[in-house]
């Protein structure tokens, strides 16, 4: 028999960490080969990890709700090995499992402190020399430190002084940062747990907002045509296809297009340099009742609005019934959010850290517009609103680039637009 180690996996690009939101085996549950071991929560995704051997579960290594980065060891595994060997290993030397054992009582696991660790103790002023730690090895997990702000015992620096004749500061207690449960709750009011998921699209979006400094600007575009067009095809559509043309799958392609031409917005911040994409991968916006989701249509520029179409529909129906991988996450590189279907008509967009941009399309709506020639005709108007990362992005290649999506949709018409 054998040790062997399931590590957390990289589930994106620019992922560095994973959440155990839950194990789906216990220690002495014999598994298969890709068999999933538990659920991992990172930013806006849940995913399963499988496991990489056939064996008989040893050992949990991380708690639900401990946050560990790529590469951490999450659970060992015991596999069929050469008998042998492994007889000379016990004899010679402690087994896999003992030297894990070994080092994990050894080492200052407490000094090894998680990055939502680090965050929670830094936002609640805890100091983590005075917390015991109910994690593998006595480390440190986010539920202790929950545990902790919720009784409102927070232990801080100055409370080492306590032990010594002179009185602690009253002024750096006052400092402490009060706990979330200081939000006064009344008769009637409803307390609802913030979920996994919750959490992770709060911590990306305080990042981007945080990190990114957001700039915004807007047109109008008239697209009657389109409308019209649309409205041509639709049910012929629906009955060969078997799914639904919407108006959004035209708005996709066109800055699938425009963000060929204007490569600059399709880039991303890496601190010392700008990463501008080669593929064009646009991420959409897909609401739950609790969640959003931002799965990706990769390389739009090469489908036609049909096949758009097509990849809207599905990613939307994976969504909703909570099929969605971690590889239908991956790789968006712009954000288009239909902020039209819930009748918006302006808004300013969060960027999807770490692009450098997100384009909202509003709903399209009836309004008197002054014609050439000063006529007032009634037409289909929207309004496309660009949130963007003025490290990346500066104001003229932005309305340059708006300028493009707002041309290719205003000259949409049967005539010269194909869905094919």
């Amino acid at each position: 028999m054998a040790i062997e180690q399931i590590k957390m996996p990289q589930l994106g690009e620019s992922v560095t960490e994973g959440t155990i939101s839950k194990w789906l085996v216990s220690v002495g549950d014999t598994v298969n080969k890709y068999d999933p071991l538990a659920e991992v929560m990172t930013d806006k995704v849940n995913a399963e990890v499988p496991s990489s051997f056939s064996g008989k579960i040893v050992e949990l290594i991380a708690n639900e709700g401990d946050t560990l980065e790529v590469g951490a060891i999450i659970c060992t595994i015991e596999v069929e090995g050469d008998n042998r060997k492994q007889e000379e290993s016990v004899d010679s030397k402690p087994s896999n499992m003992e030297v894990l054992k070994t080092e994990v009582s050894d080492a200052p696991n407490k000094a090894r402190y998680s990055p939502a660790v680090l965050k929670l103790s830094a936002e609640h002023g805890i100091d983590l020399t005075q917390v015991s730690g109910s994690g593998a090895g006595g480390r440190i997990t986010r539920k202790d430190l929950q545990a902790i702000i919720e009784s409102g015992a927070i232990p801080t620096p100055q409370e080492k002084a306590v032990t010594v004749p002179t009185a602690p500061a009253p002024k750096a207690v006052e400092k402490a940062p009060p706990a979330p449960m200081d939000v006064p709750v009344t008769a009637g009011d409803i307390e609802i747990p913030v979920t996994g998921v919750r959490k992770a699209i709060a911590a990306n979006m305080l990042r981007s907002k945080h990190e990114a400094p957001h700039a915004w600007t807007m047109v109008e575009v008239d697209v009657t045509n389109l409308v019209a067009y649309r409205n041509s095809i639709k049910s012929e559509f629906k009955a060969k296809e078997g799914f639904n043309l919407t108006f959004f799958a035209f708005f996709v392609k066109a800055v699938a297009q425009a963000l060929k031409e204007f490569p600059q917005m399709n880039s991303m911040w890496a601190g010392d340099k700008i990463i501008q994409k080669k593929d064009i991968n646009i991420s959409i916006a897909v609401a739950t009742e609790d969640a959003l989701y931002v799965p990706v249509i990769k390389h739009a520029d090469e489908k036609t609005i049909k096949g758009i179409a097509r990849e809207i529909t599905e990613l939307a129906s994976k969504v909703r019934a909570g099929k969605l991988t971690s590889t239908d996450m991956q790789g968006g590189t712009f954000t288009v959010n239909n902020t039209g279907s819930f009748g918006s008509v302006q808004s300013m967009g969060i960027i999807n850290y770490p692009q450098a941009a997100i384009l909202q399309v509003e709903s399209i709506v009836k309004r008197p517009v002054v014609m050439n020639g000063g006529m007032i005709a009634v037409r289909d108007m929207v309004n496309l609103c660009l949130s963007l990362d003025h490290r990346v992005l500066d104001g003229l290649v932005c309305g340059r680039f708006l300028k493009r999506v707002k041309d290719i949709l205003e000259a949409t018409t049967k005539e010269n637009t194909s869905i094919y």
